[in-house]
């Protein structure tokens, strides 16, 4: 049963990089590479802390 926890936790966490990847162009955020590699593995410490970055995210994973 842990096992499957975190092997769920680890799908969430990769299939919610992977959606904000993909999406990131409709963002307002910088479009420089390293940009797009932080923002999308930090994605869930930063939709906890910051009311920008939820909307950018919103706005990345619609479409």
């Amino acid at each position: 049963m842990k096992l499957f926890i975190i092997v769920l936790g680890l799908g969430i966490y990769g299939y919610g990089a992977w959606k904000f990847w993909k999406g990131f162009e409709r963002t307002n955020f910088s479009r420089s590479l390293p940009n797009r590699i932080t923002l999308s593995l930090l994605w869930p410490a930063l939709i906890i802390a910051n009311k920008s970055y939820r909307r950018n995210f919103t706005k990345a994973l619609k479409g």
